[in-house]
């Protein structure tokens, strides 16, 4: 299901059950037309992973309004897919807490990619964002990062468990041989800090008062990836980590369901990034790597944004304890 549907759906009128009340807000009154047909392949997504070709998330994306009001923290915010995210949330009217260990990527080959911080580019659209130093795997570091947010903004509304790293990805090797520091390392950053960011920002939205009519006290949205749904070789701790970041989001959403706050996790497939270039610089293996996703090839970090949007918006509002694909059809087949 596209999110061109879901931003229709989202501005249609529907009948809802005799406990929500029926309402179109005015920003969401609105219809996409794009600019080309969907059935038509873009060729900013088949073409080769270069910095020439690939669309770069803008800080001054288009959007509706459907945060406006909300507080937002998005770990590993400083590159990729968390600043996207970070961007997108600030264009939907949230004000955003940029989390990460240090304020730049030390990743990007584009100017885009690398010109100004996250949180900079974000004030000088007109938005609202911070920066706070994170180091996921620390729960000290963790707490601090909820209690700085409601410190400055005085809520938490959406908590978003981006961070992560892919250490196999350049450095590939059967699980015979991964040494067991590799393991230790990805399963901290990659499935404890998303159990500590989950732990603290639930404990955080558990005292605050419902936002809107429906009882939502907030919304945790983990990123997983399509690797923890389907595996691959090579990759056995990445593979576990994300696996275990879709099943524990699902048993997070029952703890949390009688509180009004929505857990769901995300599973990107593979977008262009530097990263991507990185782990498959050759054009045989790019080539490769694009077929896997029969839908117009490789995302764009804006793509995973734009369903984190949706998770943390009030047309989510039945929505929790699920694992979200957005992969291209990587994991249709």
């Amino acid at each position: 299901m596209s999110l061109n549907f879901l931003s229709r759906f989202s501005s249609t009128a529907r009948t809802v059950s005799s406990r929500r009340a029926f309402r179109i807000s005015p920003q969401h009154a609105h219809f996409h037309t794009p600019s080309r047909p969907r059935w038509v392949a873009s060729p900013a997504r088949t073409a080769s992973l270069t910095p020439q070709t690939r669309t770069i998330a803008s800080a001054t994306p288009t959007g509706y309004g459907r945060l406006q009001g909300r507080v937002a923290i998005v770990t590993g915010a400083a590159s990729g897919l968390g600043r996207a995210i970070a961007f997108r949330y600030s264009a939907e009217g949230a004000c955003v807490i940029c989390a990460d260990i240090r304020e730049t990527s030390k990743y990007g080959s584009s100017e885009e990619e690398t010109r100004g911080t996250t949180h900079d580019r974000i004030n000088e659209a007109g938005g609202k964002a911070v920066f706070v130093s994170t180091d996921v795997t620390n729960p000290v570091s963790m707490e601090n990062l909820v209690e700085r947010a409601v410190e400055g903004f005085g809520k938490v509304d959406v908590f978003v468990n981006n961070a992560g790293v892919a250490l196999e990805s350049t450095n590939p090797q059967p699980v015979w041989e991964m040494p067991l520091e590799m393991w230790e390392k990805e399963q901290m950053i990659n499935s404890t800090g998303v159990f500590l960011g989950t732990k603290y920002a639930a404990r955080q939205m558990m005292r605050q008062d419902a936002v809107g009519p429906n009882g939502d006290r907030g919304w945790i949205i983990n990123i997983a990836s399509i690797l923890g749904h389907v595996g691959t070789n090579n990759m056995t701790s990445y593979c576990a980590s994300k696996g275990a970041v879709i099943n524990f989001s699902r048993a997070a959403a029952l703890d949390c369901a009688e509180h009004g706050i929505h857990v769901n996790s995300v599973g990107p497939g593979y977008t262009t990034s530097s990263q991507t270039e990185l782990a498959f610089g050759d054009e045989k293996r790019r080539a490769q790597l694009q077929g896997k996703h029969p839908f117009r090839g490789l995302g764009q970090p804006d793509d995973i944004a734009r369903a984190c949007v949706f998770l943390a918006s009030d047309d989510a509002q039945w929505v929790s304890g699920v694992y979200l694909p957005v992969d291209g059809c990587y994991t249709a087949r």
